[in-house]
């Protein structure tokens, strides 16, 4: 250790003023030269590369660019720090510098940069204690630089796999029950990819465990991952004996698909939908790719090309308009990537033989970096593993402009001093749902890639045009710009020119960014988007249509233009016109008429979902942004029932619920025909959007009841007891009231309800038993109260 310079103890001092004053919400800066501690509610700590430290820096807004010291809160006996850093030390800069953007980036370059042969394994830091600042030098072994194509042709991605791969082996030697399957899959595939025969009695007893795997909940969280272990065994070693669980596994997966391609936290229900929050694409992809690779190590079944075949089908639709979302749901267009599902969807199209899905989500897989690869939901461990898998689809210069970004900094800062590598997590005060994981075979699978030694690491000859460097490192451009901190200044500073040329971009999110920059300017250039919906490029016109959407009335002289893009071929222009019609609101009321036609029109083979039925009744009905969601004044009635007819047969229960604002804004007499339409869909529910698909039931029950139509009686003790469990036990109240609006005639329903009181109060399963003795009570009152009742409505049958 030296003592630092004059200048770094001066500039310390200035920098250390404010950090007691600043304040990022409503958490306060500590400053730890001033004595400060690290909040108590602050447990979220980071591990620094392969020094054997941890350390606690303050984030903000997922963002750790405000930090500016870091506490170390860990030592790990016989590591290169151990000896020279100790806990409570504070790190105030590195390489001779201070802290000035992102201490959590700089470290992880500094980690790189120490590590190659011109640093020589020196990690200069500068750290205080007891009111001195000094530099200390941690000394790491030296591993190479990375490579313009990491990991391919790199000598620095060889070791790391190499060491990662010995320290996993020798965790691995006493399997933990208690680990998490998805944890031991990664891990078990990361050494079945190392290509060496060393680890094969390993991988060999992992595969013996995966082929007696099963679970009685979260089944497609672990089956997937599963899957795919166990298929890459069989189709590695030729195996045999894996066989019997695989097909097990993959005719479990296959059986408990959803009647429209895709799983949940859990397997369908016997009806083919799905309960709680619905479609989950987080498990749901995995899944596919398990069964497409359990086909290709030898199960076929008619049912697992059926269910491969219903989930491409619903993931293809996302192609060239967005990121693989959250379940059933608009495209996302906020980030490039979301909890790693493009990554995954280009796995999977790539196994397809599909090379247009494959390019486009490749492609946006190495446009998601630095804080887009820092989120996810419930934590960023998907995000983390499905980078790489995804990025190196385009190749090694593709992987290179990635790693020279983002990942060589964050892999290496991820990486233990004993090879193996730690989850770190989102820059969030709180641990993740994924702290503790074991991420060594997650991160060595993006080690592996060059070896081409099992499916997820490119077996299968690539299907996505390989990338030259240039195209690679403008790729990996599209995704600057952006973090969750500052959504919006670095597109402000853009000129109207260079926003309109990246409206036309092939990354709708870089459209998106676009389009919301333009929509916050005063003097937004209407005129050249309305010119830009004739332009020759597709992407140019999606551009001003999400730019015109985003100007709001403001949009108004593009509405003819709009109008003529309806009759385009193309289903995404149309629904994007659509959208910007509806954004611009009162002046493009002219353009209902053709709206409602157009949702009425079904054609099966080019929108086999019916999304376009989907969007356009969200830009017509939705209550608060739709064009007819407040007011049906001077709409042509017969056109109206006959696209609402269209409308409540949609397979997303959101879809149909944002038709309810026309049951709110019909009068009795005109709702009278849309009635038998009503009931029906109350009685065959959408097979998706399940976690919206309640109101429109329940709305449409208490209409029936209203008019006194007698199939709503046993349409509402059915839906009683099959109701999506999901907030049921405030549903289930509002049902009974309805039920008891049909008097003395719901006497006839009393033995089915003591039924359901029964099961709500005895047999429910995974439902919190508070809230079923609620539900009980409710349908044991309701019955008293219909014993006690004299009132006989008038009731009408439909048929």
């Amino acid at each position: 250790m030296r003592e630092s310079s004059l200048q770094l103890l001066a500039l310390a001092a200035i920098l250390a003023l404010p950090f007691s004053a600043l304040a990022a919400g409503k958490r306060a800066m500590p400053d730890f030269t001033r004595g400060d501690a690290i909040p108590a509610e602050a447990k979220h700590d980071w591990n620094l590369g392969p020094t054997g430290l941890r350390e606690w820096m303050f984030c903000d807004k997922m963002a750790t660019s405000d930090a500016r010291q870091i506490s170390v809160t860990k030592v790990e006996r016989g590591s290169p720090a151990d000896g020279v850093l100790a806990v409570g030390d504070v790190l105030l800069g590195v390489g001779g510098k201070l802290f000035w953007h992102d201490p959590r980036i700089e470290l992880g370059r500094a980690i790189t940069a120490a590590e190659s042969a011109a640093g020589g394994g020196k990690l200069t830091m500068s750290g205080w204690r007891s009111g001195r600042t000094e530099e200390v030098v941690v000394k790491l072994p030296v591993q190479g630089s990375y490579s313009a194509t990491a990991p391919f042709e790199c000598e620095k991605s060889r070791r790391i796999l190499k060491q990662g791969c010995m320290a996993l082996a020798k965790r691995m030697e006493v399997p933990s029950e208690h680990e998490d399957p998805i944890v031991r899959s990664l891990n078990a595939l990361a050494l079945l990819a190392s290509g060496d025969a060393t680890y094969l009695p390993l991988v060999k007893r992992e595969a013996e465990w995966a082929s007696g795997f099963s679970a009685d909940s979260m089944q497609t969280w672990h089956y997937g991952y599963v899957m795919i272990m166990l298929s890459e065994y069989v189709i590695a070693t030729g195996d045999q004996s894996a066989m019997p669980g695989l097909r097990r596994l993959a005719m479990e997966a296959a059986k408990g698909q959803s009647a429209v391609g895709s799983w949940g936290h859990g397997f369908a229900r016997p009806d083919g939908r799905l309960g709680g929050y619905g479609m989950m694409n987080s498990p749901g992809v995995p899944l596919t790719i398990g069964l497409v690779l359990a086909r290709q190590a030898g199960v076929k079944d008619a049912a697992v090309e059926g269910a491969i075949e219903r989930s491409a089908k619903v993931l293809r639709f996302f192609i060239g308009k967005g990121a693989i979302p959250y379940g059933d749901h608009h495209p996302w267009i906020e980030n490039h990537d979301d909890n790693g599902k493009c990554g995954m969807a280009a796995v999977l199209f790539n196994l397809l033989g599909e090379a247009k899905g494959a390019e486009f989500f490749s492609r946006m897989s190495v446009a998601s970096h630095g804080s887009e690869r820092d989120t996810g939901h419930t934590g960023n461990f998907f995000n983390m593993l499905w980078a790489m898998p995804g990025v190196a689809q385009s190749g090694p210069n593709a992987t290179g402009a990635w790693m020279n970004e983002f990942g060589g900094w964050a892999y290496d800062l991820s990486r233990r001093w004993d090879g193996a590598f730690a989850h770190q997590g989102p820059p969030e005060p709180e641990n993740d749902s994924y702290e503790g994981w074991d991420c060594t075979g997650a991160f060595l699978l993006a080690y592996a890639m060059p070896l081409k030694k099992v499916c997820l690491t490119g077996k299968r000859p690539g299907m996505v045009p390989r990338l030259d460097a240039t195209a690679a490192q403008a790729l990996a451009s599209d995704g600057r710009g952006w973090t969750a901190k500052d959504k919006h200044n670095a597109y402000n500073k853009f000129s109207d020119k260079q926003l309109l040329e990246r409206l036309g971009s092939w990354s709708p999110v870089v459209r998106e960014r676009a389009a919301m920059a333009l929509g916050r300017r005063k003097d937004a250039p209407v005129s050249a988007l309305v010119s830009l919906l004739d332009a020759p490029s597709l992407e140019a016109r999606y551009g001003a249509c999400q730019a015109i959407a985003q100007l709001r009335t403001r949009g108004a002289p593009a509405m003819e233009p709009l109008r003529r893009l309806l009759a385009e071929p193309d289903l995404w222009l149309r629904i994007k016109a659509a959208e910007a019609l509806a954004a611009i609101g009162a002046p493009a009321m002219p353009a209902v008429p053709q709206l409602l036609e157009l949702l009425a029109q079904i054609d099966p083979h080019t929108d086999p979902r019916g999304m376009q039925q989907r969007y356009l009744s969200f830009a017509l009905f939705d209550e608060q942004d739709g064009m007819l969601g407040r007011s049906l004044d001077g709409v042509d009635r017969m056109a109206l029932y006959k696209a609402v007819r269209v409308g409540l047969k949609s397979q997303d229960g959101r879809a149909r619920g944002s038709i309810g604002s026309i049951f709110r804004n019909l009068s009795a007499r005109d709702i009278k025909p849309l009635l038998p339409a009503i009931h029906q869909a109350v009685i065959e529910p959408a097979p998706s959007g399940e976690m919206f698909a309640d109101s429109i039931r329940v709305e449409g029950l208490r209409l029936l009841a209203d008019h006194g139509i007698e199939e709503g009686l046993t349409a509402c003790v059915q839906y009683t007891r099959d109701q999506n469990p999901w907030e049921s036990q405030v549903r289930t109240p509002e049902l009974m009231k309805i039920l008891l609006t049909y008097g003395t005639h719901a006497k006839a329903v009393i033995p089915e309800l003591l039924k359901i009181a029964d099961y709500f109060e005895k047999d429910e399963k995974d439902f919190p038993p508070e809230l079923m003795a609620l539900k009980a009570k409710s349908v044991r009152e309701t019955i008293l109260a219909i014993q006690a009742t004299a009132a006989t409505p008038k009731l009408t049958r439909l048929k």
